[in-house]
């Protein structure tokens, strides 16, 4: 894997041991990898939700001739269970870990097209540039958000970013509603994401991003607004886009841009780096919220987030399973695991994150390269 002078070697002595492990734990259980009835089971709870909060809504409008508040506190219903769709079933499919055949993984990353955005821009974006490449400076277009805040050290700072601790959470409700209008079509349009290529979609891939893009205005916009009208309508969906979007990402944040993760500035070292795979992964990823099981539903394991940055193709529902394989292996081989206990401990450091670089060029956390074993210039 190469990108931007960066080598990325996954035949490691700790990777290999990793990935031998986790594959002894499915051989001695016996289970799949991927998530097969109980995935089909959760997927269709978190659409009945979805669909009970929209029809209620619609109920409420027509029927008791409730006005924008009603809607927009079933938007607030709405939202939470689109952001679960997101998490804790697209999310699977699109890493080709809900079902164990590729048109069941297919058709679960397409629910993020009915949510508004492009399964495959997302595929090219998530899937391959930030999961090759987590926080690379650079390359990982998940972490970049210029010019509104800066989110690594090596992006530009600029003196309003002062105060992006505070304005950035609200900002961040907004991420659904660019999808769904701005994001998906200017990068297709360009044919790259940052500076990575992108193809063009064609044949079926081009008739679900056009065709989901309606489907989603049908059922989002125009069916609440010709039975409650305007008022109630756009308080249901912007509502409901806004809770989605901060839950989102959030727990993206939690995950990448805190104290604790670490981050490559490529122009910063002099000539090409090799960096271990798996140690990559761990050293700029967080877990947090291990024990939390409700927490771990809701957000599809996203809180096991180096175990999904490890193994992305094994479901989310085995995660708790595996963290304790994973820590085990990173304690042998003296590789940081890094977790946050609580909720609360990871929010607050995504806060003093954001509050840091806003006002200091540098950068707080020690960065792995120089942790032996870890990475190397090559």
């Amino acid at each position: 894997m190469r990108e931007a002078g960066i080598t990325l070697d996954v035949r490691t002595d700790f990777g290999r041991e990793l990935k031998r492990r986790v594959d002894a734990y499915f051989e001695t259980t016996g289970q799949p990898k991927h998530g097969g009835a109980r995935m089909v089971r959760k997927a269709i709870g978190i659409f009945a939700w979805l669909g009970a909060s929209w029809a209620a809504m619609l109920v409420a409008g027509t029927v008791f001739g409730t006005g924008p508040l009603v809607a927009a506190l079933f938007g607030v219903s709405a939202g939470l269970a689109m952001a679960a769709i997101g998490m804790a079933v697209q999310h699977d499919g699109g890493h080709a870990a809900f079902a164990g055949t590729k048109r069941g993984n297919r058709l679960s990353a397409v629910a993020l097209d009915f949510l508004g955005a492009s399964s495959y821009v997302w595929k090219a974006k998530h899937g391959h540039i930030h999961h090759t490449y987590p926080n690379i400076v650079g390359t990982d277009d998940d972490i970049s958000l210029e010019p509104l805040a800066r989110m690594a050290p090596g992006q530009p700072r600029r003196g309003y970013h002062r105060f992006q601790q505070l304005y950035m959470w609200p900002l961040y409700g907004f991420i659904g509603v660019k999808w769904w209008l701005m994001d998906d079509f200017v990068q297709v349009a360009q044919g790259k994401i940052g500076e990575t290529p992108l193809a063009r979609p064609k044949g079926k891939e081009a008739w679900i991003f056009w065709g989901m893009k309606l489907v989603h205005g049908v059922w989002a916009v125009a069916i609440p607004v010709l039975l409650v009208g305007w008022g109630s309508a756009l308080a249901f969906y912007l509502t409901a886009q806004f809770v989605m979007g901060v839950t989102l990402a959030v727990v993206f944040q939690l995950a990448h841009c805190v104290e604790e993760a670490d981050f490559i500035v490529p122009e910063t070292h002099e000539g090409a780096m090799r960096l271990d795979f798996s140690a990559h992964q761990l050293a700029t990823t967080v877990d947090f919220s291990q024990d939390n099981r409700l927490i771990s539903w809701f957000v599809g394991g996203l809180n096991f987030q180096a175990e999904h940055h490890l193994f992305p193709r094994i479901s989310h529902i085995h995660y708790p399973a595996i963290a304790p394989i994973v820590r085990e292996c990173c304690e042998e081989y003296d590789v940081p695991y890094k977790v946050h206990g609580s909720l609360g401990s990871a929010l607050r450091s995504h806060y003093r994150w954001l509050r840091f670089l806003g006002r200091n060029d540098g950068n707080a956390s020690t960065p792995h390269l120089a942790q032996p074993g870890v990475a190397q210039a090559a």
